[in-house]
Formats: structure tokens, C-alpha cells, sequence
């Protein structure tokens, strides 16, 4: 088993397609079965399911995509290390990141990779959350820090850092401070303030169209500071991931009412494209990326 092998592997695990896959790895369909059988039997174990005309990983599969994966990341650590001190890396790092995660996951990461790789700059673009996935895809950043949607992740990896629960806010001082009756009877008189994309948008439509609930939509908006903006005026109460009200600047001015389990979850945390890409130096940026995000992020 070497890291050729490693890498076929972890394309396949991608594309699970063969002819896909030979034509990237630059070999043929032949040999990359015969790596592929050589690697089953060194680990005595069966990576594919063979019985469906379609390529499949079995769960051990997927174990040794993941593993293979890792090793490769930390073989380009290391032997960026070994070509050069890591202080002298530069460049620039082009991060996007939504407003919420400026103030809660980015000034962390920022910390350790700025105290590691002092002579790389950053680059922030902020924006919707919902255009988080469209920048790492479209190659116009690095890394991604923001809500962890729940698909269109196909080649590209996750490290979830918060969880949080959706809820709404009201402001102190506005007419929806209380609250009475089931999630059904609040949604349908009570003006609303709901981000126009996005997960807790997904969420909220799916939930109320299941229950036939006809929600009042006093405004839609992008980003959730320009939904607490508008609740904090009094006209309706604000969906939100519940960490914002956490770091807002003005959380102290809200009364938070919980979804009671209808909405779920919000992760958040970083996305970025799995493979690395590009030229010398922007490869180099991307394994410091993975250097930080493995040893202080990513939850073994």
C-alpha cells in the first residue's frame, strides 16, 4: 500500500465511477482494479460491493476513504514542512464567510492560523450564508465558515464546530414578548421576519406546508443581522440561529422564544473542496488550511 495507491482510492471513493476515475488518475481500468484488489486483500477486507452493477463502498469502504484521505492531507503537511519553514509560507488565504461566523468560529481560526503562518494575508468576503457552498465550488475562496447545509456537499468536506437550535426573537420592547398556543397558532398570527434562502428557510417552509400552516410574512431579508434589525423595530418576530444572539452586539434587547423542536439544529462550521487544487502556492495555503482545521477543529 503506497500513496499512489492511496490516492486512486480516494478518487474512486469520489467519483465511484471507473473509467472516471482511471482517466484522472491517468491509468487504465485494469489497473486500477488490480489496485484496488491489491488493497482488499493487504487489509483482508472488501471495500466495494460488487453485487449492484453500480460502484458502492461498503461501510469498511468508506472507513478506509476516510483514512486514506487523511493520510494524504498529512503527507502534504509534512513534506511542506520538510521544503520549507512554514513561517516563510506566503501568499494569500481567501476565506468567505457570513456575518454570524465572523463573530463566533472565524476569530479562532484567524488566531491559530495567523500565529502559525504569520506571512499569509486573508481575504474575507462576507455574505448570505447561502452562498457559502456556490464560493468554494466556484474556486473564488479556500475555505468556507459558515451553516453546514444538509446536501450539495459532493466533494467537499465539512468540520462542524457549533450547534445551535433555531428560534425566534422579539424585541424587548415591541408586542410579542409573550407568546401563547401551540407553534401552529403562533406562525399564523404572528408577523414574521425569515431569512429569503437558506437552511432555516428550508426548514420553515417544509415544516409549515406539512402542517398546512399559513405563516404572516411581515419581511424577508438576507442575513440574520438584517433579521434582528428589522424585529428589533417591534414588527415581528425573527428567525435565527440561537448563537447569533449570543455574540450580537445588542442580545440584551431581545426575548427568544424556542421553535419547540420543530426547526432542529443548525450547524456551523467550515467547507471546503476536498481535493487540493491549483498552483504551488495556493496548494501550499490549502494544506496550512487542513494543518489548522485537523489538529484544532476537526473532532476525532
Amino acid at each position: 500500500m503506497n500513496l499512489y495507491e492511496l490516492k486512486a482510492f480516494v478518487t474512486l471513493s469520489k467519483t465511484l465511477h471507473f473509467g472516471k476515475t482511471a482517466s484522472l488518475e491517468n491509468i487504465s481500468p485494469s489497473a486500477l482494479s488490480r489496485i484496488i484488489s491489491r488493497l482488499e486483500e493487504e487489509n483482508a477486507t472488501v471495500f466495494l460491493d460488487r453485487s449492484k452493477r453500480s460502484v458502492e463502498l461498503t461501510e469498511n469502504g468508506k472507513l478506509f476513504a476516510e483514512y486514506a484521505k487523511e493520510t494524504l492531507e498529512r503527507t502534504q503537511i509534512l513534506q511542506a514542512k520538510f521544503t520549507g519553514n512554514q513561517n516563510q509560507l506566503t501568499g494569500t488565504l481567501h476565506i468567505f464567510a457570513s456575518v454570524t461566523a465572523c463573530y463566533t468560529i472565524l476569530p479562532e481560526f484567524i488566531k491559530k492560523f495567523s500565529e502559525k503562518y504569520p506571512k499569509i494575508s486573508l481575504s474575507v468576503e462576507t455574505g448570505d450564508p447561502a452562498g457559502a457552498i456556490q464560493a468554494v465550488r466556484e474556486g473564488r475562496v479556500s475555505l468556507a465558515v459558515a451553516a453546514i447545509p444538509e446536501d450539495g456537499l459532493s466533494y467537499l468536506e465539512t468540520i462542524s464546530v457549533k450547534t445551535t437550535p433555531l428560534v425566534y426573537a422579539a424585541s424587548i420592547n415591541g408586542p410579542y414578548t409573550k407568546l401563547e398556543g401551540s407553534p401552529q397558532d403562533i406562525l399564523s398570527s404572528t408577523p414574521l421576519i425569515l431569512p429569503k434562502t437558506g437552511l432555516a428557510r428550508q426548514r420553515f417552509d417544509q415544516w409549515t406546508k406539512s402542517r398546512n400552516v399559513k405563516p404572516i410574512i411581515q419581511a424577508e431579508t438576507e442575513g440574520n443581522e438584517a433579521i434582528l434589525a428589522i424585529a428589533h423595530l417591534g414588527l415581528g418576530i425573527g428567525l435565527i440561529p440561537q448563537i447569533i444572539l449570543e455574540s450580537a452586539p445588542y442580545k440584551n434587547s431581545f426575548v427568544v422564544h424556542a421553535a419547540r423542536n420543530t426547526l432542529g439544529f443548525y450547524e456551523i462550521g467550515f467547507i471546503r473542496r476536498s481535493e487540493i487544487y491549483g498552483t504551488q502556492s495556493s496548494r501550499q495555503i490549502q494544506v496550512a488550511v487542513s494543518d489548522i482545521l485537523h489538529t484544532y477543529f476537526k473532532k476525532n
